[in-house]
């Protein structure tokens, strides 16, 4: 097979040979899996009894207190049950990246190290890799807002090109003008076509090829020889103030491919830890045209806009009938106890419907309505979220956190608010008391749910879901039941982190700065 792409007027050609894969075998090729973020696994899910090996996927963890304010990026499994590994070096930024043995987790190739720099941030932002499709190429970030193509994802004879979307040539022109300005600030996503989507911010300097400089944004980088193409946050949304792509955000797909969703925001550079307000934006995915986009708003408010802010790592997902989903917080924090929504769209973007109760910092998961033995209601898939009810001081909740199976068309009160909001088809507490949150006002408080984006296993009818108690844990749709957790590391108070299954059914989770891969025996 020959694969070939241009930047700034470079054409690399890569030959590749067959190699042998099984027919079925389906890998985790990016962020919650698909282009369509679903996170569904095809299983069957192994139950996880036995950690198989770990890794670190942080050399120099920054804690305060117990807390690791960190969002870690996802594992990649190719479909021959390579694991490749993103990793942070030091306390405040280098990355490199690794392939393990998916049995054995010992090292197949690498590191790769990458120059990537991390943005301004308040928590850490995510180092996302991908796969493009066949797993012909891996896509790293590095610097200066480029990225590493390296062949060969199963072999250690693979090849790595640098490639920047403004064009490599200009890039090779100064690459310190660049990589001065530009930084990526999403994990990279890959459509169906293999083309790479990702936000960046710049600082606007003038840049060789760009004297007016590059205004933060989406950008676009071919894999059949297509132009640079990239647009600013202010062109997607229509509304001249927004800054950026969210940070975090992995741009969705349109099962089709011809559109791609991408989230907005209005925080300024160099505030990350600032709230800001945002736009949820339905580009043209070759030309990255503005097809539509919406105001992302409170759904108790008329025209009263939730917030937005850079620690979230939620992520557009899209379901099988094309609908759209999006996690924010609410407006007035912390009337909702800073759980947020999950927004509910359309495929255009023109209709705004059913909203959930919760959906601050998460990526729903689809979750189809068979693998629910006791639903009975409409709808053909439902999605599955976190329902953490926080208790910390100031906020209001209870503590008593969960995870919930919603419906995206039937609905319910919400107790909290009084809103009309998603039905809860099942929910389960989390299995840990929380000591530092339990107290006479809240004696039930447990330990929250860690994930941003849970693994579902559609063969067993079950999800794979990670805990802040340091185990992880296999929820049964059919018994409604946690199985018992698997023992990772030490209770970390930590941001949210993937979950993912292998080829194999291998489960894999992330806890206290490691990457495990536990299996049933």
């Amino acid at each position: 097979m020959k694969v070939w792409w241009a930047a700034g007027g470079i054409v690399v050609v890569v030959l590749l040979t067959a190699g042998v894969r099984p027919a079925q075998a389906q890998g985790w090729p990016g962020y919650s899996r698909d282009p369509q973020h679903s996170n569904l696994g095809t299983g069957p899910a192994q139950v996880p009894n036995r950690v198989r090996w770990s890794t670190p996927v942080d050399l120099d963890p920054q804690y305060t207190g117990s807390d690791l304010y960190i969002h870690y990026g996802s594992p990649l499994i190719t479909r021959v049950n390579t694991v490749i590994v993103p990793v942070k070096t030091g306390a405040t930024g280098g990355f490199e990246v690794k392939a393990l043995s998916a049995s054995t987790g010992s090292q197949l190739w690498g590191p790769i190290t990458s120059d990537y720099t991390v943005p301004q941030h308040n928590w850490f932002p995510i180092f996302g890799l991908t796969l493009t499709p066949k797993d012909t190429l891996l896509v790293i970030p590095a610097a200066g807002g480029t990225v590493l193509f390296r062949t060969f994802p199963d072999s250690s004879t693979g090849t790595t090109t640098r490639v920047a979307f403004y064009g490599t040539a200009n890039y090779n022109t100064n690459n310190t003008a660049f990589n001065n300005a530009i930084q990526i600030s999403t994990p990279i996503s890959a459509d169906a076509s293999g083309n790479l989507y990702f936000g960046f911010i710049s600082n606007g300097a003038a840049l060789p090829g760009y004297p007016s400089g590059i205004t933060s944004g989406l950008a676009r980088i071919s894999t059949s020889g297509g132009a640079p193409v990239f647009v600013s946050a202010a062109q997607m949304s229509g509304n001249a103030g927004m800054v950026k792509v969210s940070y975090n955000s992995a741009p969705a797909f349109s099962s089709d491919g011809s559109t791609v969703y991408v989230a907005v925001n209005s925080v300024p550079l160099g505030q990350a830890g600032s709230l800001g307000t945002g736009y949820l934006c339905a580009l043209n995915s070759a030309t990255l045209a503005r097809k539509t986009s919406v105001p992302l708003l409170d759904p108790r408010y008329a025209d009263t806009s939730a917030v937005m802010t850079d620690d979230s790592s939620a992520t557009p997902t899209v379901g099988p009938d094309g609908d759209v989903y999006f996690g924010v917080l609410e407006y007035a924090l912390p009337s909702n106890h800073e759980r947020g929504w999950l927004l509910h769209y359309n495929s255009t973007l023109t209709t705004t419907k059913l909203p959930s109760a919760f959906g601050w910092d998460d990526t729903a998961s689809i979750v189809p309505a068979s693998i629910v033995p006791s639903y009975t209601g409409p709808s053909s898939y439902l999605l599955l979220t976190k329902y953490n009810n926080y208790a910390d001081p100031g906020i209001g909740g209870n503590g008593i956190n969960k995870l919930a199976v919603v419906d995206p068309n039937v609905s319910m009160v919400d107790p909290i608010t009084g809103a009309t909001v998603m039905n809860t088809v099942l929910t389960v507490v989390g299995p840990t008391p929380d000591p530092t949150l339990r107290n006479s006002t809240n004696p039930d408080a447990v330990r929250e749910w860690c994930i941003n984006a849970a693994a579902i296993d559609p063969a067993t009818k079950a999800a794979v879901v990670n805990s802040e108690d340091g185990h992880v844990y296999r929820w049964d749709f059919t018994t409604n039941t946690l199985s018992s957790g698997l023992y990772l590391a030490p209770a970390t108070g930590e941001a949210y982190t993937p979950t993912v299954i292998g080829p194999d059914g291998a489960v894999y989770a992330i806890n206290n700065a490691s990457l495990f891969s536990a299996v049933a025996q």
